[in-house]
């Protein structure tokens, strides 16, 4: 099976309330009810603010609570809540925490999550620490940061081991968390606009976000009139109605497929003991792309299809395992797997093989456990031709197929479990642990099984001046050329383009041999 699901791994903040429905971006990119492509029929506008009812400085939210429950695919699968109060000791500094529950069907599996998170901002809302906690399907991981000296510190906890990483500020961060309340403190009047930076834990980097507050409306969504606020950061985009208060009524992303309103308590929480919720697949029905497909015998060795719904910027990648032209709307690629080595495109430039064995986050390919394993897995196995074959049949005999989430190599290596993502960054780990160059191709793979292309990631090691496409979860070595790349790398920063690609591709096969 093919979970449709692999994105996802990753840290992913749990600042995710109705002023963080982005961050689901990075758990539930799927279906589409367009609402917003609606929005004629269900907004107008409210005329004139009341100016005696709007914010005057952060000291107005210090009592600021609420909860939402959290819609996808017009289904509910969970509930936020998010507190903010003055921290103890005064100074004018400010509290924000809030915690997110998800429940939701994925393949027959129920798929839990539940995340945390604690910011401690100035009154600006310029960030000062904060401690983020995840627990997805029972993996565990803790990122903590703190502001000092001009410089952001930031600390990944997860199987015990630690990673550091120091940010050199130019100017003040602010937490993603904080995003909506921005616009409150700053001036929550239409027109006004607002760009600054953030830290985003959800890819341990650094971004620009650029909001503007676009119309007071009324609406049969929510009660009263709010300001409808439209944020952006790293080319995703959310829209916010907040009122007078600080509270987001009603918050909406991906055409209106994600959607958060607040609810009571008691509402929010109470999916949690519904034994039915959410049974369809969501997820599936969502990523996957439906077209027909040419009846072949055996693995596909050369493929031909046309793709669209691409951004006119966005170039899906071409070296010697694909190549791909735009013309139009339309891009047209052609996906080669052939042992003849005169129908395969060469490598246009020489390959930085030192920039392949480099461990990450995902890939902690140095941990004395990853290279322990590897090397007891390929023996005396001397290159890589030996050893590739000899981790793939380990890693099929030994992890288990199952949609769990992974924050990196060494989840799936003690778990003994893990999607493709997973089994694809434990392989790469092992391999670059080995002096095999590796890199990560997330992209579509055609399954018989759903007719149609789910969303897959597979691994790609130089053996021979080749890029040599693997795929450890499917047991496929070459993986066939049904596998279209669509983006490469391994740490989620590297995956923020497929954000907004997933739900809108299209593609049509030409030819498949």
């Amino acid at each position: 099976m093919h979970p449709a699901f692999q994105f996802f791994k990753g840290p992913h903040s749990g600042r995710f309330p109705v002023y963080g429905v982005k961050r689901l971006l990075w758990i539930l990119f799927m279906a589409f009810v367009a609402l917003l492509g609606c929005m004629g029929r269900y907004f107008t506008d409210a005329g004139d603010p009341d100016p005696s009812a709007s914010l005057s400085g952060f000291e107005s939210t210090s009592s600021l609570e609420y909860w939402a429950g959290i819609v996808f695919n017009g289904r509910k699968i969970g509930f936020s809540h998010v507190a903010v109060a003055p921290a103890p000791g005064g100074d004018g500094q400010f509290e924000i925490r809030s915690e997110a529950a998800l429940h939701f069907r994925f393949l027959a599996f129920d798929k839990k999550m539940v995340l945390k998170s604690y910011d401690l901002v100035a009154s600006d809302l310029s960030l000062l620490r904060f401690v983020y906690d995840y627990n997805f399907d029972g993996n565990e991981m803790r990122l903590t940061g703190e502001v000092s000296a001009g410089r952001l510190d930031v600390t990944m906890q997860t199987k015990g081991r630690s990673t550091r990483q120091e940010i050199e500020l130019s100017e003040k961060v602010h937490p993603t968390g904080a995003i909506a309340l921005y616009p409150v403190i700053h001036g929550l009047s239409v027109g006004k606009t607002y760009v600054y930076q953030v830290y985003d834990g959800e890819t341990q980097s650094m971004g620009r976000v650029s909001q503007e507050v676009l119309a007071y409306e009324t609406s049969e969504l929510y009660s009263g009139a709010a300001y409808r606020v439209r944020t952006e950061l790293q080319n995703q985009a959310v829209t916010t109605w907040l009122d007078a208060g600080g509270r987001p009524l009603l918050e909406m992303s991906m055409g209106g497929v994600l959607i958060a309103a607040l609810e009571t308590e008691r509402s929010a929480q109470a999916y949690l003991a519904q034994a039915s919720l959410n049974k369809a697949e969501t997820m599936l029905e969502f990523s996957l792309i439906r077209t027909p497909f040419p009846e072949t015998a055996g693995d596909v060795s050369d493929m031909e299809v046309v793709v669209r719904g691409l951004d006119e910027d966005f170039d899906l990648p071409s070296d010697e395992t694909q190549s791909c032209r735009r013309y139009g709307e339309e891009v047209q690629c052609r996906v080669y797997r052939s042992e003849n080595e005169s129908l395969r495109p060469r490598l246009a430039l020489p390959v930085d093989r030192a920039a392949f064995l480099k461990p990450s986050r995902t890939v902690p390919s140095l941990d004395p456990a990853i290279v322990q394993k590897a090397r007891e897995i390929v023996g005396p196995a001397g290159d890589a031709g030996g050893q590739i074959p000899l981790l793939i049949r380990w890693l099929q005999e030994n992890i288990e197929k199952t949609p769990v989430d992974s924050f990196s190599a060494l989840d799936v290596l003690s778990g003994r479990r893990a999607e493709c993502q997973g089994h694809t960054y434990l392989y790469t780990a092992f391999a670059r642990s080995l002096g095999i160059p590796t890199r990560v191709a997330n992209g579509i793979v055609y399954t018989r099984s759903y007719g149609g292309f789910l969303y897959h990631t597979w691994a790609e090691s130089l053996v021979d001046g080749h890029w040599l496409p693997v795929d450890p979860t499917l047991d496929q070595l070459p993986a066939d050329a049904t596998h279209l790349k669509i983006v490469e790398g391994e740490v989620p920063s590297d995956l923020l383009p497929l954000l907004g690609v997933i739900g809108r591709i299209r593609l049509r096969v030409i030819s498949a041999n």
